[in-house]
């Protein structure tokens, strides 16, 4: 037999045919093992039915978000419905008039099936090609109940459906599984009109040349020796192969890593692998890095020529400003306020007055008019304001710390940046809290006219106050003054002062009787704010529930800024750190406040 025609087709289909297994051999694991093929049947052309083999326990290529795997149906865990038809399919795709599988049996390893064919006459060709046998093959397409996944030796994913289900079967040239099979009888005749179809149905469904199998017409040329000359087509074929090749050179990928190395030389943490180049580097070599990038020879320069260059012909200025702001970040986020966890982030596009409007409730649905109308209604709505400020300092990185390299003390002055602008965050959040301003209805948000604020003896912290607090809370009305919104309280706001007292009271003990036992463990969370004093203590819902307080920031410039600013009058280079933020009430009726005693 002469060897097929080689040219160049589909890779992923080459792939496909490569990991096809010989008639009655699989492998998994690197394991070669011999599977006992079909039995001999018959295409029963009056019935229009043919028995195939629809699923083995022959381990197919998968792949998923963990890599790939081999998968295996296990024949035992199919799950069949008695009487229920499966619908047979033409290649995945085309509905074939309703044409049914059933009676699936299971044996030892394998799942058989009954396929029974439609009579239309439009079906005539899908017939002959099953009764010459040049369509033999079928694939399941299933559902997965429950998986069993364990390894081999080697490490190879081995996934086993342990519980699945047959929702149809298709008629393929090339299956997955490749011993699921419709079953030929051993004396069918492999004539030359049988074998000519077999060529044309794995030339279009392999994407093989139109020449692909002249040669293959020969009396001597069985079944097999035509599938396996196609899958030698397939894996003969050159396909051009592409190479991706990371790039080394892309200044903002440079700027990356030399900033992550700086960052690292400041604060310590972990050092990406990109930037371990970059890590013993100076600040004055990475200037000088930076001026040769950019085409600028510092061949005969002194320190003070190439920073005064690097300040303005190179991107080293961008470079420091980007390491600084890591390490702000990470100061800024390590000293955020406790309170910012109760209340509700927004963005704002720029610093007008922004009002969050809050429609009130529906209310109870009413019975419908003897005229069968119902009754129209209108929704109450509330809206407060908030407004972003900027607040900012500026730093001063001297000539002399460049030159010497200090990086400690830039990182430990950044990292001052980022403290500050996180202490301005709880600074302007506390006076929100302890301020209790007015909203717009006029009152305060802690007001006797609400009911969410306790003066006197009775409202020092206790498992009395804080019954009564949450009994108001679960009752409190919403906009329309019917609605009860149940804003059950979930965080205990306490100053230091009243920490351990409030550990105390929420602490989770072991009760021998019923009066040890404590009423608030686990309901609500202790919140210490080290910047309240006094023995003021509040209670707020879950943010997601009922929002009391939002606070905001400029949404092209989220947190802590830094930017590097021009200068004339100091040697060194001139930074200043800003943050744009603002705060304020959405509503009272998630608030309550105790004065103590």
């Amino acid at each position: 037999m002469n060897k097929p025609v080689k040219l160049t087709a589909n890779p992923d289909r080459a792939a496909r045919i490569a990991e096809l297994p010989a008639p009655g051999v699989d492998s998994t694991a690197g394991e070669r093992f011999t599977r006992k093929m079909p039995l001999a049947g018959a295409f029963d052309k009056e019935a229009l039915t043919v028995t195939a083999v629809v699923a083995t326990e022959t381990p197919v290529q998968r792949r998923d978000a963990r890599g790939p795997f081999s998968e295996v149906l296990s024949a035992a865990g199919l799950v069949t419905e008695e009487g229920a038809d499966v619908p047979l399919l033409e290649d995945h795709t085309q509905a074939a008039r309703k044409i049914a599988g059933h009676s699936f049996i299971v044996d030892g390893p394998s799942v058989r099936a009954t396929l029974r064919l439609s009579q239309a006459d439009d079906l005539e060709p899908l017939r002959q090609r099953i009764a010459d046998g040049s369509l033999r093959h079928v694939s399941a397409g299933y559902q997965v109940l429950a998986w069993r996944e364990t390894r081999t030796p080697d490490g190879t994913r081995i996934k086993t459906a342990t519980k699945w289900r047959i929702l149809e079967v298709s008629l393929v040239p090339i299956p997955a599984d490749r011993n699921a099979i419709i079953q030929r009888s051993a004396e069918m005749p492999f004539d030359l009109e049988t074998r000519t179809a077999l060529i044309a149905t794995l030339r279009s469904a392999c994407n093989l040349p139109e020449n692909w199998g002249e040669d293959l017409t020969e009396e001597a040329v069985t079944d097999e020796e035509v599938r396996t000359a196609a899958r030698e087509a397939m894996l003969t074929r050159q396909a051009p192969r592409i190479r991706v090749r990371q790039s080394y050179d892309d200044p903002a990928q440079i700027q990356t890593r030399a900033a992550d190395a700086i960052a690292f030389r400041m604060t310590g943490g972990e050092l990406p692998e990109a930037s371990r180049e970059f890590v013993n580097m100076s600040l004055r070599d990475l200037a000088a890095d930076a001026l040769q990038r950019s085409g600028v020879s510092t061949r005969g320069l002194s320190a003070d020529d190439i920073f005064q260059r690097a300040h303005s012909t190179s991107d080293f200025p961008l470079l420091v400003s980007n390491a600084m702001g890591k390490v702000a970040a990470q100061a800024y986020q390590a000293a955020e306020s406790p309170l910012k966890a109760l209340a509700r982030q927004r963005t704002l596009p720029n610093f007008k007055t922004s009002t969050a409007i809050r429609l009130g409730e529906m209310g109870r649905l009413e019975e419908m008019t003897e005229q069968g109308e119902f009754k129209h209604t209108s929704r109450a709505e509330g809206g407060e304001t908030m407004s972003l400020k900027t607040f900012g300092r500026a730093i001063n990185v001297p000539r002399k710390l460049l030159i010497d390299d200090d990086l400690n003390l830039l990182g430990d002055m950044t990292s001052a940046m980022g403290q500050a602008a996180a202490q301005t965050e709880a600074d302007e959040l506390v006076k929100l809290l302890t301020g209790n301003p007015a909203m717009s209805d006029g009152n305060p948000v802690f007001h006797t006219s609400r009911g969410n604020i306790a003066t006197g003896a009775g409202s020092a912290l206790s498992e009395t106050a804080l019954s009564n607090a949450r009994k108001h809370m679960r009752t409190v009305k919403g906009l329309d003054g019917k609605t009860i919104i149940d804003a059950k309280p979930r965080y205990l706001i306490v100053s230091p002062d009243l920490e351990t007292a409030a550990e105390k009271l929420l602490a989770s003990i072991y009760a021998t009787t019923s009066e040890d036992v404590a009423a608030f463990a686990g309901k609500l969370i202790p919140v210490v704010e080290p910047r309240l004093t006094g023995n003021a203590w509040y209670l707020m819902a879950e943010s997601s529930r009922m929002a009391s307080i939002q606070y905001g920031y400029l949404a092209a410039a989220q947190g802590v800024q830094i930017q590097r600013q021009e200068t004339w009058d100091t040697l060194g280079m001139k930074f200043r750190a800003w943050l744009d933020f603002g705060c304020g009430w959405l509503d009272w009726r998630g608030a309550y406040r105790a004065a103590g005693a």
